[in-house]
């Protein structure tokens, strides 16, 4: 893909991403709702679910068993949320929150999930330390290989 879309702009690519198929980037999310929160970003031209290629299609399986796996390695989550809102991004994409009943640490930051045990707090964006999402980015890129 030559150039992002706007969505996978926004969420901090190339920065943020942790790995990249044909169809989809998978991304820190820079508003760390809950510890470990990604973006899955359609890299197609397709502004409804509907609209996604056969291969996107495909391809999202996988990644999701991938995500799920590295996220409970990296962090031992309680649960995770896939929310699709596409409410303010225009490309198909997916949040993903790991969700979790008690804090979590992570590069000497302590994390809560504000929504716990119910709907997460998309808006909790607790302020990080200027390299905390580049150290976020780089262990979940070691998780995933490890995870693999």
């Amino acid at each position: 893909m030559a150039t992002p879309n706007v969505t996978m702009s926004k969420f901090g690519y190339p920065a943020s991403v942790i790995v990249e198929t044909a169809c989809w980037s998978v991304q820190v999310r820079p508003a760390q709702a809950t510890l470990g929160a990604l973006v899955l970003v359609c890299k197609e031209p397709a502004a409804a679910f509907s609209a996604i290629s056969a291969q996107a299609h495909a391809e999202m399986k996988p990644l999701i068993e991938q995500i799920e796996r590295c996220l409970k390695k990296a962090f031992a989550y309680d649960k995770i949320n896939w929310l699709m809102l596409m409410m303010v991004d225009p490309d198909v994409h997916f949040h993903v929150l790991p969700r979790y009943a008690g804090p979590r640490a992570f590069g000497g930051l302590d994390f809560t999930d504000p929504g716990w045990p119910a709907a997460p707090n998309i808006g909790f964006n607790p302020p990080l330390g200027p390299t905390t999402l580049a150290d976020l980015a780089a262990h979940l890129k070691r998780v995933w290989a490890e995870a693999a």
